[in-house]
């Protein structure tokens, strides 16, 4: 059986659909673009509403959160060259397949996939707390009549 599995194995490596990996790295990269982007619009969420806080615990909240969008745009930024790399390197095993890297190239992309997971995880829960938080502070300072008038 582990001689099956290994056979398996030998010709996924030897004749993987490296194109199929392309395509979905491909996409992964433009997700992360978009990720990236709105990101930025978050920043500017935040940063349209700070001016007007004047509650030192809401204050808190914010400069938190802004640390924690800070961290999710590096993470950004590195997953956005991780995928680049990536793409570079399956570019050059749909040339030569027989490629002695294909086992690594093929486990750095199961990480990969790992890392955008995790990513895209904090990212939606971060946005939901950028939102929550947002709305917390324009109900508790009262902004909303400041900001219409």
């Amino acid at each position: 059986m582990d001689k099956k599995n290994n056979g398996k194995e030998l010709d996924f490596l030897k004749n993987g659909p490296w194109d199929e990996l392309y395509v979905l790295t491909q996409h992964w990269k433009s997700d992360i673009e978009f990720y990236r982007d709105d990101l930025r619009f978050l920043h500017h969420l935040i940063d349209k509403y700070f001016i007007w806080i004047a509650k030192p615990e809401n204050l808190i909240l914010v400069q938190e959160l802004k640390i924690s969008l800070f961290e999710l745009n590096k993470k950004s930024h590195d997953l956005l060259e991780k995928t680049g790399k990536h793409l570079l390197q399956l570019g050059y095993l749909m040339e030569e397949p027989n490629n002695g890297d294909a086992g690594i190239i093929k486990m750095e992309h199961e990480h990969l996939e790992v890392e955008i997971t995790e990513f895209v995880k904090a990212f939606r829960r971060n946005r939901k707390e950028v939102f929550a938080i947002t709305e917390f502070i324009i109900d508790s300072e009262k902004l909303a009549s400041m900001v219409q008038q």
